[in-house]
Formats: C-alpha cells, structure tokens, sequence
C-alpha cells in the first residue's frame, strides 16, 4: 500500500470534531484526517492514534510517509507553523484552533474511483 501526507489547513476544534464524526465512520474509506493543537512530526504522529475508527492500513507505512514530508518540505511545514500560530492569536479562534492533515491511502482510493464506473 501506498501513502500520502499533507497538512491541509487550520480549522476550529469544534468544526474538525465535527467532521470527524460525520465522514470519518467508515473503516474502509481512502483518507483519514488528523488534527493536531501544534505543528510538529511527534503531534502528528501521536494523532494517528486518536483516528476514529481507525483503518486497517499500515500505520508504520504511514509514519514514515509523515516524516519523509516533514524532512522534504520544510518551507511548507514553517508556513502551516506560522499559520497556526497567526490563528492562536486571532480574537475570533482564541487557543481553539488545531492544524490539520489529511493522509490518503492510494489503494482504497482506487477502489473508491473503481466502484464509480462500476454502477
């Protein structure tokens, strides 16, 4: 299986719970969101374990995909750093924000396009 990381944006804590409860139900879906209160490789990484009904993918796979990102594409981990920061300080969010990332799984993901041209 194959995998993918990225941080994605920053979102209110309640809007990402939110969601989390909403679309992340399904255990055999593509992608799995993952928030995390600061930007760094050990948060997200701990926010692995809090994925809702966790996939049965290969989460060491996917660890290894979080830190090859965050070793190749430090100009964008310092911009999603500075963004959080900026809506910590916002008066509108306060401390409720939290930086999110989405991880995709290309073999689920396939099948998911796969069962649209199927119907």
């Amino acid at each position: 299986m194959s995998y993918s990381f990225d941080i994605i944006g920053i979102a209110p804590v309640l809007q990402f719970f939110n969601h989390q409860q909403r679309v992340e139900t399904k255990p055999d879906r593509s992608q799995a969101f993952l928030g995390s209160y600061c930007c760094t490789l050990d948060a997200f990484i701990n926010a692995t374990e809090a994925v809702h009904r966790r996939p049965d993918w290969d989460w060491d796979a996917i660890v290894g995909t979080m830190v090859a990102f965050w070793l190749r594409q430090e100009k964008d981990v310092l911009h999603w750093k500075q963004q959080l920061a900026a809506a910590k300080d916002d008066q509108t969010l306060g401390n409720q924000a939290l930086i999110v990332a989405r991880v995709v799984n290309y073999d689920s993901l396939r099948h998911e396009f796969e069962t649209l041209f199927d119907g």
